[in-house]
């Protein structure tokens, strides 16, 4: 793998927060200074940063059904309470990815994997969140399939990529952008209030059965899963992607 994809997976930031540690001649391979960032190692090759070994760590990644209530943050200086007070105090250090505000509930990530954060984090990579969504009206699915098209809130074009009724106030939307309060303002503004906002899977992960308010480690296939969802589609890809007629 490339040097900066080693040193993120060591916990040591993101891809490109990495970067700099390399440009700045911080960073030794085989007990030789590296400042190039396309240079390709192992865990066989010694790899240190300012002369102390680094190795990468099995990072550790936590799925988490947050309750409503819950602030999506490491503190709080109102004294609310954070999804942080439902972990093991051990895990204040973890990242979650994927905010929820306050009232939505559902599945939310934490982990330690610097390049996980970044990849899912990245708009460009296109992984899909499925969120169930309750309005305070019944709906109208004409209404709703005008936001496939988008529509602009907070200076930006916002869209679903599908979306199923289910049942009279009740429809499940898919999306893959991740703009603050993103489904809340898209409803809003056809005249609906969301009253109720779960998210159930994100990528290949889903919430399924997990109690409210509980968390589960994942497992090494679906931390393996999750970061292939998240993996750059390769070059020749995004070029037939580029030259697909809208």
């Amino acid at each position: 793998m490339r040097l900066n994809q080693y040193l993120a997976r060591c916990g040591l930031g993101s891809r490109r927060g990495v970067e700099r540690l390399i440009l700045d001649g911080r960073v030794t391979v085989n007990g030789h200074v590296q400042d190039r960032l396309a240079i390709q190692v192992s865990t066989e090759d010694a790899v240190a940063l300012d002369g102390r070994p680094v190795r990468p760590s099995s990072a550790l990644t936590v799925l988490l059904h947050k309750p409503r209530g819950f602030l999506c943050t490491s503190f709080d200086p109102r004294g609310r309470k954070t999804v942080y007070d439902l972990l093991p105090p051990r895990w204040r250090n973890l990242r979650y990815i994927g905010r929820l505000d306050r009232e939505s509930e559902g599945l939310l990530l934490f982990t330690s994997d610097g390049l996980l954060i970044e990849r899912l984090a990245h708009p460009r990579h296109k992984v899909p969140k499925l969120y169930e969504v309750e309005c305070d009206h019944p709906l109208d699915s004409a209404k709703i399939a005008t936001l496939l098209r988008g529509c602009r809130i907070e200076g930006r074009t916002a869209a679903i990529d599908s979306f199923q009724i289910l049942g009279a106030r009740r429809v499940q939307v898919v999306l893959h952008q991740g703009i603050k309060r993103q489904i809340r303002l898209m409803f809003h503004s056809l005249g609906y209030s969301v009253t109720r906002l779960v998210r159930v899977a994100y990528g290949p992960l889903v919430l399924g059965s997990l109690p409210v308010g509980q968390y589960r480690l994942l497992s090494g296939a679906e931390a393996e899963e999750l970061r292939s969802a998240a993996a750059p589609a390769p070059p020749a890809a995004r070029r037939r992607a580029r030259a697909c007629p809208l």
